[in-house]
């Protein structure tokens, strides 16, 4: 039997993550966050100084730059969550810290 792609969508904080993280488990399936996904892209960005003290984005250096963005979701058996790695760096604490939620709202305005 194949597997198919399950998105579900809703209203914020109405628990999209908690039901998506238990049908994962559920079902045997990889468990995708792509809020992080922008999140990691969104911290690159800040690191390699695309985002200036005033939250503007040097939106064509970020762009060229893209294809050097790899984003991975590697599941822990120990801890039985999926963790988020940005270029092989394990970056699951530092996507949710204020400096990359008060940024990460430019960067989903250019997808």
């Amino acid at each position: 039997m194949s597997k198919i792609t399950i998105a579900i969508d809703g209203f914020s904080s109405c628990r999209k993550s908690t039901l998506a993280k238990a049908l994962a488990q559920k079902l045997h399936y990889s468990y995708i966050d792509t809020g992080a996904m922008y999140r990691c892209v969104t911290l690159y960005a800040l690191r390699h100084g695309f985002i200036d003290k005033k939250q503007n984005i040097e939106e064509m250096k970020l762009i060229t730059v893209l294809p050097l963005i790899n984003v991975d979701f590697i599941f822990d058996t120990h801890k039985k969550v999926s963790e988020t790695y940005l270029n092989g760096e394990n970056v699951e604490l530092e996507i949710r810290s204020m400096e990359v939620s008060n940024n990460v709202s430019k960067i989903k305005c250019y997808t």
